[in-house]
Formats: C-alpha cells, sequence, structure tokens
C-alpha cells in the first residue's frame, strides 16, 4: 500500500519533470521582450508603416532605462511622470551595456509601463503601452528606424517594468557593442539577445516543482518508515 501510494504521488512530479526537461532542450527564445518588438512591428506593417530593426544594443539600453527606475513604479506616467537625464544614456547606460559611446544614435521615441503583476506581451502591448493617441503616434512615427524592447522586475519581483525605445540610427552602425556581442545583464531581458527570459509563469511552475518534491519526500518516509 506504501509503495502504490509513493508512485501516485510521484507520477505527476515525474511527468513535469520531464516535460520541462524537454522545453529546454527546444532552441526556441522564450523572451517576452522579443514577442512584444514582433507584436510592434505588425502593427506598423498593418498600418503602411515599416518594419524596424530590432537592436539589442538599443534594446540593452532600454534596460538600464528601466533599473534608473529603482523600482519606483508611481513616478512612471501620471502628474508625477518622471524619466533618466538623457546625459544617463551616454555616461550611465551605454557603458553599463559595453555598448561603444559613439555609436548611440538619436532616441526618436519611448514608451514606458509599469504595474504590480507580471502579464503576457499582447496585454502590455494593447492595454499598458498603447493607452491613448500620443502613444499611436509614437508607434507609427516615420522617424523611426529601430526598435529595442526590455522588461524587468524590480530585483526580479514585482513590480514590473516595460520599456521600448526608438532611434533614427542606422542598421550595423548604431548601439554597437563593444567587442560585438551582446552584454546580459540581470534581472531582466532585452530584445534581440537571442537569451531567454524567466517571467512570472515560470516563477510559478518552479514553485510548483519544489511543491511536488516536498510531497514525494514525505511519501517516502512514510513509505520507508524513516
Amino acid at each position: 500500500m506504501a509503495t502504490l501510494l509513493l508512485w501516485f504521488v510521484l507520477a505527476p512530479f515525474l511527468f513535469v519533470s520531464a516535460t520541462s526537461n524537454t522545453q529546454t532542450t527546444v532552441k526556441v527564445t522564450n523572451n517576452p521582450a522579443d514577442e512584444l518588438v514582433a507584436m510592434l512591428n505588425s502593427n506598423r506593417t498593418a498600418h503602411k508603416g515599416s518594419t524596424l530593426n530590432d537592436n539589442p544594443g538599443l534594446a540593452c539600453i532600454a534596460l538600464q532605462y528601466i533599473k534608473a527606475y529603482q523600482g519606483k513604479c508611481d513616478v512612471v506616467g501620471g502628474p508625477k511622470a518622471e524619466k533618466p537625464a538623457d546625459s544617463e544614456f551616454a555616461n550611465t547606460f551605454a557603458p553599463n551595456c559595453d555598448v561603444v559611446a559613439s555609436s548611440i544614435a538619436q532616441i526618436t521615441g519611448r514608451l514606458l509601463g509599469c504595474q504590480s503583476k507580471y502579464v503576457q506581451p499582447s496585454e502590455v502591448f494593447s492595454g499598458i503601452l498603447m493607452k491613448n493617441s500620443k502613444s499611436l503616434d509614437i508607434l507609427y512615427s516615420k522617424n523611426h528606424t529601430e526598435v529595442g524592447a526590455a522588461v524587468s522586475g524590480s530585483d526580479g519581483g514585482s513590480p514590473y517594468f516595460w520599456c521600448v525605445l526608438f532611434s533614427n540610427g542606422k542598421n550595423n552602425a548604431s548601439f554597437l557593442f563593444d567587442g560585438g556581442v551582446a552584454k546580459i545583464s540581470k534581472p531582466g531581458c532585452f530584445s534581440g539577445a537571442n537569451d531567454e527570459c524567466s517571467s512570472a509563469d515560470k516563477l510559478s511552475q518552479t514553485r510548483h516543482l519544489w511543491a511536488y518534491a516536498i510531497i514525494a519526500l514525505i511519501a517516502m518516509a512514510y513509505a520507508f518508515g524513516l
């Protein structure tokens, strides 16, 4: 009876673990910032606009832009809206990303959102970033040639910031990495870096796995009389 009980307890855990391991072998970048850029470009082309180049250097700058808020969600948007000083792009953001300062191009637009819980990129696009006509004007502007998006929680958790930066830089000539390789910065992730980004959903899955493991250990102790 104890052995049978142990099997029923362990089976779901083993199945979930196997599924998780299978998913990690699939070479598909699970990055909500990449998904957001895809939605932005899809929306632009649907309105007869051009597709923007996803520049990982600009996207890394967007992640640093988020971190400059230091988790202060209440100063994003509204009457208390704030933004980092333009001087921080060259003095702080670029060095933190290993972006060559001389390759920084003009920022032609920015979209920023913050809220207490993590939501999917589709909801971020429609419900957080595209709230008014000004946001749409920024999205559809003909001045942009490049885009970079980033998402990050504060210390890996709530609140969650989303940032999109636009630029008029030239392809393969702006926001270049020193050495040509993207500098991955955690917590958070940015588009175009071929980097996977852990979301709230993944965190929830991990907690479920630990819950199964604890139950399994208790069952084993019971079965073997420990």
